[in-house]
């Protein structure tokens, strides 16, 4: 199904138009808020081709499509909620998607049990904290492309310098190295305008507030007998004033008439938050950074294979948990920093460790159903989509998931042992190889995690789902 064809089906299911509040896209999911759902709904979406999974978060349903596939079934998708009929594929339109009951086939339902459980888990555990991190993270998610863009051109630039050393001192290796830095020059006005935005100001402000703090001409102001620092503070400096101008910002329009407020509102903004930037917010992100650049680096460097064990395998109990986008500030901050994060290829290992589990389980399984969806799901997990693997397989069936984390911990603790750094965010799995800075050893780690969460899977057993839906205990 092409991706005018599959936005069209899901269409079918889940408008009309006026049932769907907002669309919204990451790397792999089409995110909408709808008014009305149900259970029906959400497992006919899960059968249509083309679709990896369904997650309903609460508020919202996330559609899992895959990189690539998810930016142009958007695309599609949006246009048919503003009722462009030229959207829709003359084909498709005579095809209406069976809406099935989620209940209805044994497989289905046990296959199932696995997002029910995540659904649950996660509304117990939606905290202030852990919502306030998720917003956190959403002002990153548009900046994973520039970050995949750069970064593996950093990491196959190093690449290519150290095996032709005389490479580096060619014009386009130089024109090449500053194409890999380049996000990194912006990040901070990229992370304002959409830090500002996400907390309720107006992006523009925040844009210039983040170019503001990382001005080169601070270096030569002294405030207090000390020189000013550019870009002191990095992203979590931002994150910190972005948060201020909003609050000021909506402080000043409930005072300032409407007729001056065009003028009056941005000015007062930008100049009170700035303020504040440049004589507290900036030194206090300082200390921040510092705190956390060194934590992470210590962490893994005195810790080694120990650290990398312990993160890797609890990784994918954080993300069920929802703490996980705890980490990507952090991620953004150490590539900010130092130019890689050690901390990604370690939890990237997680994946490694559903990749091997799910192995283990199409190898025992006779469930055929169980098959299929291995079989299509593993092309996508080994490429770093891990969600069909993980609420399709080794979530509902228990075990297999204990298997995927013993995986992730021993590749985690490989990655660790060799600090090996990545230079993005946003990807994982394979194609993460090619944004590291010691390309041999993350595949060696990677290997690790498929080959342990594969004998941790099969030693363990599962409760194989046989085709009529009875309990089969004969892989325990």
């Amino acid at each position: 199904m092409d991706h005018e064809a599959l936005a069209w089906q899901i269409f079918l299911l889940t408008g009309p138009a006026e049932n769907i509040v907002s669309v919204t896209h990451c790397m792999t999911r089409l995110r909408l808020v709808l008014r009305q759902k149900d259970a029906a709904m959400v497992a006919s979406l899960g059968k249509l081709p083309g679709v990896l999974g369904v997650h309903d978060a609460g508020e919202e349903l996330q559609i899992i499509l895959g990189p690539g596939r998810v930016d142009k079934v958007t695309a599609a998708y949006e246009a048919l909620t503003m009722g462009d009929k030229a959207a829709v594929p003359p084909q498709a339109q005579a095809a209406k998607p069976q809406r099935e009951d989620a209940s209805s086939s044994p497989e289905a339902a046990a296959i199932g049990d696995g997002k029910a459980l995540h659904a649950r888990i996660r509304a117990r555990n939606a905290t202030p904290l852990k919502l306030l991190f998720k917003r956190i993270a959403s002002i990153f998610i548009p900046l994973i492309p520039a970050f995949i863009a750069c970064g593996l051109i950093s990491g196959l630039l190093n690449v290519a310098g150290k095996a032709d050393p005389a490479f580096t001192q060619t014009t386009l290796y130089q024109l090449l190295a500053i194409a890999g830095s380049t996000v990194f020059w912006g990040m901070n006005l990229f992370v304002g305008y959409n830090a500002a935005k996400e907390f309720g100001g107006t992006p523009i402000i925040g844009g210039i507030l983040g170019a503001l703090i990382s001005h080169p001409s601070l270096a030569s102001v002294e405030l207090g007998g000390e020189a000013l620092v550019p870009g002191r503070g990095g992203v979590i400096a931002v994150l910190l004033v972005a948060a201020l101008q909003a609050l000021i910002e909506r402080g000043l329009r409930r005072v300032i008439p409407d007729m001056f407020s065009l003028f009056l509102t941005p000015l007062f903004t930008f100049l009170l938050a700035g303020t504040a930037a440049i004589c507290v917010l900036q030194p206090l992100g300082g200390l921040i950074s510092d705190t956390i650049g060194s934590a992470a680096t210590s962490a893994i460097g005195s810790g080694g294979a120990i650290t990398g064990f312990l993160l890797g395998g609890a990784w994918l109990p954080m993300v069920m948990l929802g703490v996980h986008q705890t980490f990507t500030p952090i991620h953004a901050e150490l590539l900010s920093r130092y130019g890689v994060t050690i901390l990604l290829p370690v939890l990237a290992m997680a994946g490694g460790g559903q990749v091997g589990a799910s192995i283990a389980v199409y190898c025992r399984t006779r469930n055929h159903f169980l098959k299929k969806t291995i079989a299509s799901a593993l092309p996508v997990g080994i490429m770093g989509v891990g969600e069909p693997l993980i609420y399709g397989v080794t979530l509902p069936l228990g075990k297999p998931f204990l298997g995927a984390c013993i995986g992730g911990a021993f590749g985690g603790a490989v990655q660790a042992s060799f600090m090996v750094g990545a230079a993005t965010l946003g990807i994982s799995g394979l194609p993460l190889a090619a944004a590291t800075d010691q390309i041999p050893i993350y595949l060696l780690g990677l290997l690790t995690a498929y080959v342990s969460g594969f004998a941790a899977t099969w030693l363990l057993g599962f409760d194989d789902p046989p085709e009529d839906g009875t309990p089969d205990t004969t892989n325990q």
